[in-house]
């Protein structure tokens, strides 16, 4: 079989199995977040946090759940990396740097998980389960709940009135964070993530807690191993789209990802989330056809973008690339050039940053697909939750140029767009192209960051650019070539990922908080259907042209000037 033709094979297989779970996931996720009754493991969980979860909460007050819980989860990672020389079960690593446990508990919380380090070199068992692994469980966790927040915005009832002295008055409740939180962990991520580490366990992951082995080469000498909680560790890593890896070699370690079936695994597990929050999405505001038209959008760039890497990375560069089948400099023969474009293609596009392969090593123009996938701002289908709202944000944004078109007030989902709804959806769309190019600009004119690049000239440019659109976008694979553990990177890649994840939560939130106050808007002739194909054009063009103008200047310095001399 020609590796194109397995390629194309494996790309149909993950349709189909993301297709059977689309519907019994999305629905099963909105029936969770619509309930009213509690679990009693949930109850206790409450009550062990002094949280009241039937207390309504309006955006101000979800964004301060969201934001002092965060803040615990950094200060907590960095004390227990900065601890870790006395911990037990360390395998006698000792403490991380402060700069470093910085980026790493930034990075984490951040659901980034960037890592300026060796894993299997630098954290011990305590840290890696205890600390990262929980924060992969619940940095997802709060990315579905404020998409949840977004969608509620439109979708509870659009004038929720109640009475105070017999004036009516427009509440504006989101629902109750901590609640969104606890039933995100507890019955979607705790679930899912059990029964896919069950078939990575029996597919030849590793699960353990054994110390570190020296281990026999075949050439002579030795080398030394550790173990750990791979498995675990690796479906949540997937599911929640976190990415951080137990091992420096990530997915292309055959400790956590063993064999051309795990690898398809795993692709489904980062993209089964986010896709299926379309129909969540759907069935919570009352009309699957809204889902769909969002899903329809996603599912275009994410085929499209997987075409064009395929194309670029199987084209004919020569002789050498010809027998071995297309550009394999840099990736698994076990897995090949077509899994792995497909797999560079869905981490990038959403939030989860894993790799099975060298993206440093693809060709100029297939790591600016990688690069570009990342710009987009992870919506196709992007993060868990954190695609969703900004998917939306962006369907907002198209409803908006939409009216201006035909010289009527926008319209979404029953809710008008005026000033102040464009104003919160446009400061969402400019908070990281400004984070990734204030940054990469300060890091290629200082003197110090550039002694970091492996490579000059547009390569060399393209690692810097890579690493801060990694970055703010709170992807967290790395091109790779850069050395970034240095007290510039750590400091400024973390204050991109803590900038770059909750100053757009803070304007999703407001947004949300502005839609749920308002009264709704009956659908006249003239209302612009957003179910429709046309309205999924409009919107794919929008997401496009927005990219494409605001990056197109560094990504010619960099991917497009090295693909077009190549």
């Amino acid at each position: 079989m020609s590796p194109v033709l397995a390629g194309i094979l494996q790309l149909l297989a993950l349709i189909v199995a993301l297709g059977l779970s689309y519907v019994p996931l999305g629905d099963y996720m909105a029936r969770v977040y619509s309930s009213d009754k509690h679990w009693r493991v949930e109850k206790w969980i409450y009550k062990g946090i002094g949280a009241d979860p039937d207390t309504e909460m309006r955006w101000p007050a979800y964004l301060r759940g969201v934001l002092a819980f965060s803040a615990a989860g950094v200060l907590f990672l960095y004390l227990l990396q900065r601890l870790q020389g006395v911990l037990p079960g360390s395998l006698g690593f000792s403490a991380i740097d402060p700069d470093q446990a910085f980026n790493s508990a930034a990075s984490f919380v951040t659901n980034t998980n960037w890592q300026s380090y060796y894993g299997e070199q630098a954290m011990g068992h305590v840290v890696q389960t205890g600390g990262l692994a929980v924060q992969n469980f619940v940095s997802a966790a709060v990315g579905i709940a404020v998409a949840v927040a977004l969608v509620r915005g439109f979708a509870l009832p659009h004038s929720r009135l109640r009475s105070s002295g017999g004036t009516p008055i427009r509440t504006g409740e989101l629902g109750n964070f901590w609640s969104d939180l606890v039933r995100g962990v507890i019955r979607v991520l705790v679930p899912f993530s059990v029964i896919a580490a069950i078939v990575l366990v029996a597919c030849g992951a590793i699960q353990n807690f054994s110390g570190i082995h020296e281990v026999g080469q075949f050439m002579g000498g030795s080398q030394q191993w550790n173990g750990g909680a791979v498995a675990s560790q690796e479906a949540i890593k997937e599911i929640g789209t976190n990415g951080g890896g137990y091992f420096n070699a990530n997915s292309a370690h055959p400790f956590e990802n063993p064999t051309p079936f795990t690898n398809l695994f795993e692709i489904f597990l980062l993209l089964v989330i986010p896709f299926a929050l379309t129909r969540t999405f759907g069935r919570m505001v009352g009309s699957l056809k809204q889902g769909y038209a969002i899903l329809a959008t996603m599912a275009t760039i994410w085929v499209g973008f997987i075409a064009l890497m395929m194309w670029t990375e199987f084209a004919h560069h020569g002789p050498a690339f010809d027998i071995a089948g297309g550009a394999m400099e840099g990736k698994e023969t076990r897995i090949g050039v077509g899994a792995s474009s497909i797999f560079a293609v869905s981490t990038t596009l959403t939030s989860t940053g894993a790799v099975d392969s060298f993206h440093s090593s693809f060709t100029g123009l297939g790591g600016g697909i990688t690069i570009l996938g990342m710009q987009l701002g992870e919506i196709a289908p992007g993060g868990t939750g954190s695609g969703l709202y900004g998917m939306l944000i962006m369907a907002i944004i198209a409803v908006f140029i939409a009216g201006l078109m035909v010289g009527r007030t926008p319209e979404y989902l029953g809710k008008k767009i005026g000033t102040r709804e464009i104003k919160f959806a446009a400061c969402y769309i400019l908070i990281t192209p400004a984070l990734v190019l204030i940054f990469t600009a300060a890091a290629m004119a200082l003197p110090t960051p550039g002694n970091s690049m492996t490579n000059s000239g547009a390569h060399g440019f393209s690692e810097i650019l890579y690493a801060y659109s990694s970055a703010a976008n709170n992807n967290g694979s790395a091109f790779a070539g850069l050395n970034a553990d240095t007290q510039w990177f750590n400091t400024t890649l973390g204050l991109a990922m803590v900038l770059g994840r909750f100053l757009p939560m803070v304007f999703v939130l407001a947004l949300a908080g502005s839609l749920a106050e308002q009264k709704p808007v009956p659908a006249t002739a003239g209302t612009l259907r957003t179910e429709k194909p046309l309205f999924t054009g409009l919107l794919v063009g929008a997401i496009l042209i927005i990219t494409g103008l605001t990056y197109f200047p560094a990504l010619a310095l960099g991917p497009l000037a090295e693909g077009l001399a190549s």
